[in-house]
């Protein structure tokens, strides 16, 4: 009797849970539905790769690249990237994309890295003579990574461009005074004028108050190494009007330095305003030209497009009214292949 009327509390139980688990489901149909996670799903960062063995690396520096999964075209281009002070090539690729473009439009990504033994706030040694000097330290190795890249990927020697910001945008001055023939486009981003300091002191004094043109002009540096090069490459220099790192005085010094180089006039350029600042280009007959964008209210870095997902995990990396990648990719020819 006892174990009879067990049985039947026990099917009543049963039934009344049933039950309300039924009207649970009609007044509140999200109520059974399982728990998302309330954040959103973060998409996967390429991998850049480290290649160990490039040449006799004497700057002692790292080689990352990125290679894009898709079958490169034949003989691929190349876009060599230098980071700033305090930034890794891996922070500045997640934040500028320049790996996604490399995916879309078929070419391969080369990042040099400075260690943090040759410098505590990672910034290439652009202040130091013997770093900077043809064929020795960090232009050097970075030279030999661009071979080994080269070598590796059948790039097309004729599409190599490099692109730094702030101590990379003053390496990547170094390096087209040093082997301006290796290059078909180069940009200079908050950087400095080749040989506008000679040591860490001096180089902040011109970092904060604006370079002072040398003995012979911003030319001379460049024409002691460069001997009667007569290929360059396209010369940008980006400069915020807001840097209080890098005064945006540097911007115009690196333009002086180019136009004397290319032995273009300074009052032969065209001025353009746009909605995100103001662009000058100066054009020689033969085709060289050197073009200043002062991008308004940026600040110390480099800018990409606003956005819903502009927001950069990279502090030198600024949301602003034109997108730099984009444009660099428009500059240099490098249009969609996938």
């Amino acid at each position: 009797m006892k174990l009879g009327l067990a049985r039947a509390l026990s099917r009543a139980f049963k039934s009344q849970k049933r039950l309300a688990k039924l009207v649970e489901k009609v007044i509140n149909p999200k109520a059974r539905r399982p728990k998302r996670s309330k954040t959103r799903p973060v998409a996967e960062r390429p991998q850049l790769a480290e290649i160990s063995t490039f040449g006799s690396n004497p700057g002692r520096l790292l080689m990352k690249t990125f290679v894009p999964s898709r079958r490169l075209p034949k003989n691929p281009a190349l876009v060599v990237v230098l980071h700033g002070c305090r930034q890794t090539p891996e922070s500045l690729d997640s934040a500028s994309s320049f790996s996604k473009l490399a995916s879309d439009r078929g070419f391969v990504l080369l990042y040099p890295e400075q260690r943090n033994a040759n410098n505590g706030h990672r910034c290439f040694s652009w202040f130091r003579p013997s770093a900077v000097a043809r064929d020795r330290g960090e232009v050097l190795s970075i030279r030999q990574m661009i071979d080994e890249a080269c070598r590796r990927h059948r790039i097309d020697r004729s599409r190599i461009f490099i692109a730094g910001l702030s101590a990379g945008g003053a390496m990547t001055a170094a390096l087209v005074a040093n082997y301006p023939m290796l290059f078909a486009g180069a940009a200079m981003i908050a950087g400095m004028p080749f040989g506008s300091s000679r040591d860490a002191m001096s180089a902040l004094r011109a970092m904060k108050s604006g370079a002072r043109e040398p003995a012979g002009g911003w030319g001379r540096p460049v024409a002691e190494i460069s001997g009667d090069t007569t290929s360059w490459p396209r010369i940008t220099v980006w400069h915020g009007d807001k840097d209080r790192t890098v005064n945006p005085l540097n911007a115009h010094a690196c333009v002086d330095q180019w136009l004397e180089v290319l032995r273009i006039a300074r009052d032969g350029g065209k001025e353009e305003r746009k909605a995100w600042g103001r662009l000058q280009t100066w054009k020689a007959p033969q085709g060289k030209s050197v073009s200043l964008y002062s991008v308004q209210d940026l600040g110390h870095g480099l800018p990409v497009r606003k956005g819903p997902l502009a927001e950069t995990s990279d502090p030198y990396v600024i949301p602003s009214d034109i997108s730099l990648p984009l444009e660099l990719m428009r500059l240099w020819g490098l249009g969609k292949v996938f």
